[in-house]
């Protein structure tokens, strides 16, 4: 497992019987997480001053309990980089924690590459690693479907000291745009590649990662440059394994290009128990 534990603003203090408690920043929170099937103690004092606890409905969806938190939104940091955290209706705060080591990593092939290099991020949500690459000096495209999205987005860019980097910020449908930046002749030197397991486009179209991915990777394929650097395919779909996404950018980004695949589950320590918690897949291919 590849863990980002290069945090100092964010941190996952304890977890048990399906919830982790998390510090970001001064802010506490509780959050559900079905991965979390074991009920060890919740010794750590800090569950019972928690800010906020996320409940789920029978019902579907959920709401916030909200205990004694007084704001709705605040920032934390990684490194130089600067982020608005704040509580939505769907259980996230705008931030996955876990993404850093993939942000790094990144970072480190754009920095040695020695050269200008090229970066699309497609469902890029609010812009972790859009600010990673661009910060490592990277141009960089940031397409998601949601408006809202992509302007909190551009609001960490801000926070960050990036806003006049060189980036464009696109509200489409992912397919639809790489199909565009294919006919256009456009090439990247890095893809990342970040789809939720299920959701709907613009217009509604309706996602489902099982069904649509290979397809977009084969679509995806063709905007590589001939010199590319990386290509990150990230998934959080419990039903489909590292190795599963793996064999899929092999047998697609991966088709008669020299270098490497490669995947493993990504994750964040926990401080109470000394373990790391799994926060997904990604598979990776590298030149």
């Amino acid at each position: 497992m590849r863990i980002a534990d290069q945090w100092n603003d964010y941190e996952i203090i304890d977890t048990s019987g399906g919830e982790k408690l998390e510090r970001w920043g001064d802010v506490l929170l509780i959050r559900p997480d079905p991965q979390i099937i074991w009920n060890t103690q919740k010794e750590h004092p800090a569950w019972k001053k928690a800010d906020a606890r996320y409940l789920r409905s029978s019902a579907g969806g959920g709401s916030w309990q909200n205990r004694s938190l007084h704001k709705n939104e605040w920032r934390i940091r990684y490194g130089a980089l600067v982020f608005k955290v704040s509580p939505t209706g769907f259980k996230h705060t705008g931030l996955f924690p876990e993404q850093a080591v993939n942000w790094d990593f990144m970072a480190q092939k754009i920095r040695a590459a020695g050269r200008p290099v090229r970066v699309l991020n497609l469902f890029a949500y609010t812009g972790g690693a859009t600010l990673a690459c661009a910060e490592a000096g990277a141009s960089v495209c940031h397409v998601d479907a949601s408006k809202g999205m992509v302007a909190w987005a551009r609001e960490n860019a801000a926070l960050s000291g990036l806003g006049d980097k060189p980036i464009r910020w696109i509200v489409d449908d992912c397919k639809k745009f790489v199909e565009r930046e294919i006919r256009r002749g456009s090439r990247y030197d890095g893809v990342l590649m970040d789809p939720p397991s299920y959701g709907r486009g613009p217009s509604g179209e309706i996602w489902k990662l099982e069904d649509q991915i290979y397809e977009l990777l084969e679509l995806t394929a063709q905007v590589l440059s001939d010199d590319a650097l990386f290509f990150l395919l990230n998934s959080y779909t419990t039903g489909l394994p590292a190795s599963v996404m793996e064999y899929l950018l092999g047998v697609t980004v991966g088709r008669g290009r020299a270098g490497r695949v490669s995947s493993a589950e990504i994750g964040l320590p926990v401080t109470a128990s000394g373990f790391s918690l799994p926060c997904g897949s990604t598979a990776v291919w590298e030149r």
